[in-house]
This record gives structure tokens, C-alpha cells and sequence, in this order.
């Protein structure tokens, strides 16, 4: 996987969903408070070239920003370097399904274009493996690909059934909300159907 996300960035390559600024539906949740109090620690896990945790530790969250491609998180680090040098995140090349060894726990946490990346095998092991990073109680959002979109392009599909019966009680998480959202991409059309997921680490 990660040598996918790698040739992606490869010989100074814009992947088709590093789009050079947040999510809409991302900053709507910053707006609302979604992150929780200035301070809280914020997971942002597949962070890309960290458009999303730059704005939330510009909120004055403490970010830490993970990513599986190198290159995607040189990438930040430059625009932490140029942007934000008072408030920089923390970007590291880091797997997703391990994150325990950051030995780390979080207050909130964010994926954005990951969850639909991993195989039926791996989907189980990523909810456990963020489940271990958020502290009970904790918030996780999640902004993935949606099965409403026509095949033919774009990574797999996900249906509302597949986020339910990964991010179940056993896995450590209650769904709170599966809402129709959209995910803007470099992608012909720009927009593409998505769903936003609102979770809830488990006591």
C-alpha cells in the first residue's frame, strides 16, 4: 500500500486527491467544534502533505499527522516549515494499522481518504488500531468514498453497511452519524460522493 501512495508523489506528482487546501466538509467540522477546547490532541491519520492538520493545529489543537508515503510527509513538513512555524504539527512516516507504536493517546481523530484505501482483511485491523489510539469517549471522523458513486474510476466504494459492520461495538466504537457528503478531488467533475462518518470511542 504504502508503495502505491509513494509512486503517487513520485517524480514531483500531485495525486489526484491532494487538492492544495482542507476538505470543506473537514473545516464545516472544525467551525462547529467538532475537535473539541483548543489543546486537545488530534490524530490525523493518512495525512497526505497535511492541509488538514495545519488547520487544525492553526485552531490550536496539537496535531500529529501520519502517513505511510515519505514524499507526502516531506511535503508537509515543508508547508509546516513555511506556514505555521509557530504552531507546527507533528508529521511522521508512520503505518495506520499500527498506530499503538506511536504510544500515543489521542483526543479526536481524523481520516480523510484512508478508510476506503484498505482491503476487507485490513478494514478490521485499522478500526482496532485507531480504536487503541483515541481515548475512550473520543471523537473520530471519518470522510471516505461512497458506493453512490458510478464504477469505472476512483478507489473501491463503500456502503454504509461495510462503516457499520467494521466500526461495531466489538471493534471498540459506537457510529454515531453516516451522512451524505462530498469529497472534492482533482478527479474529473471535482466532486465525488462520500460519506462522512461521526464515531465514538467506546468506555
Amino acid at each position: 500500500m504504502s508503495r502505491a501512495f509513494d509512486t503517487a508523489y513520485a517524480n514531483g506528482g500531485v495525486p489526484t486527491w491532494d487538492i492544495g487546501c482542507p476538505q470543506p466538509a473537514v473545516m464545516r467540522l472544525v467551525e462547529e467544534g467538532a475537535f473539541g477546547d483548543r489543546g486537545t490532541a488530534v490524530l490525523d491519520a493518512g495525512c497526505g502533505t497535511g492541509e488538514h492538520a495545519l488547520l487544525l493545529a492553526g485552531r490550536g489543537h496539537l496535531v500529529t499527522g501520519v502517513d505511510a508515503a515519505a514524499e507526502a510527509i516531506r511535503r508537509a513538513r515543508a508547508k509546516a516549515a513555511e506556514r505555521a512555524p509557530g504552531a507546527q504539527p507533528t508529521f511522521l512516516v508512520h503505518d495506520a494499522l499500527d498506530l499503538p507504536a506511536l504510544r500515543r493517546a489521542f483526543d479526536a481523530a481524523l481520516d480523510v481518504g484512508l478508510f476506503h484505501t484498505f482491503s476487507d482483511a485490513d478494514r478490521p485491523r485499522y478500526a482496532a488500531s485507531l480504536a487503541a489510539a483515541v481515548r475512550p469517549g473520543g471523537p473520530a471522523f471519518i470522510l471516505c468514498w461512497s458506493d453512490r458513486n458510478p464504477f469505472g474510476f476512483g478507489p473501491r466504494r463503500v456502503s454504509r453497511r461495510e462503516i457499520r459492520q467494521t466500526f461495531r461495538a466489538s471493534a471498540g466504537w459506537r457510529v454515531e452519524r453516516i451522512d451524505a457528503e462530498e469529497l472534492v478531488s482533482r478527479l474529473p467533475g471535482g466532486r465525488i460522493h462520500a460519506w462522512l462518518v461521526r464515531l465514538t470511542r467506546r468506555p
